[in-house]
């Protein structure tokens, strides 16, 4: 379970403290999917960075699961979100160098699992439809491409919440409905709990349950 309680945060400025989230609470269980909405600006991300640990709140929890990544020191917070948690970004952030197999394989690498990586690797390539595409680099990919290599990416260690900022910002239509039907698809298979940010209504549509981002609060919408 994924439970955010009262979570606020404050940026420090000359003028006095920023409000960018307040009093932010909600709960998912494995299997759920929610979208949530907003304006640029709003804190959608900020959002996101703070349950996946990546930014902690001024005040508030977060607890994936039971555990507060936030009491944690800093390798073990780095190791919780390896292991736990999946990012899908606007910018899908492969390493030019690397071919597609082996962008799906970076996070592995510092994995405390002894596990055959490679294998899932090419089985999540192939469930997004690269089954062709193992060893080219991201430049010889379109845009939807490697946004796809980015999911299977994200999901390579297992990660019980997977996490999409904007996934589809940089996309035309065709491709961001195709990113979307991939995300759901893959969603339900690995029975994570699926996050996605976004100010598209389009991609919004696709999920069961939508929040908004309203005055620096969290307000169900459906």
């Amino acid at each position: 379970m994924l439970k955010v309680s009262n979570l606020t945060k404050e940026y420090p400025t000359p003028a006095g403290p920023l409000t960018i989230l307040s009093d932010v609470s909600l709960e998912f269980q494995r299997g759920d999917a929610a979208a949530i909405m907003g304006p640029s600006g709003s804190g959608k991300s900020t959002l996101l960075y703070i349950i996946g640990a990546l930014e902690p709140p001024t005040s508030g929890t977060v607890t994936l699961d039971g555990l507060n990544p936030f009491s944690l020191d800093e390798p073990a917070q780095a190791a919780f979100r390896n292991d736990n948690v999946g990012f899908v970004f606007q910018d899908h952030c492969l390493l030019p160098q690397c071919s597609v197999i082996e962008n799906v394989l970076t996070p592995t690498l510092v994995s405390r699992e002894n596990k055959n990586y490679t294998k899932r690797a090419g089985s999540l390539l192939d469930q997004v439809g690269l089954t062709e595409r193992l060893t080219h680099r991201p430049a010889e990919l379109s845009g939807g491409e490697k946004q796809r290599v980015a999911i299977a990416r994200a999901l390579i260690c297992e990660p019980l919440l997977l996490l999409c900022d904007e996934p589809t910002g940089n996309l035309d239509r065709h491709s961001a409905e195709n990113i979307a039907s991939i995300l759901l698809d893959l969603h339900q298979k690995q029975n994570t709990i699926l996050i996605v940010v976004t100010h598209s209504p389009e991609l919004a549509a696709h999920f069961p349950v939508r929040f908004e981002l309203i005055d620096h609060k969290l307000q169900r919408v459906s």
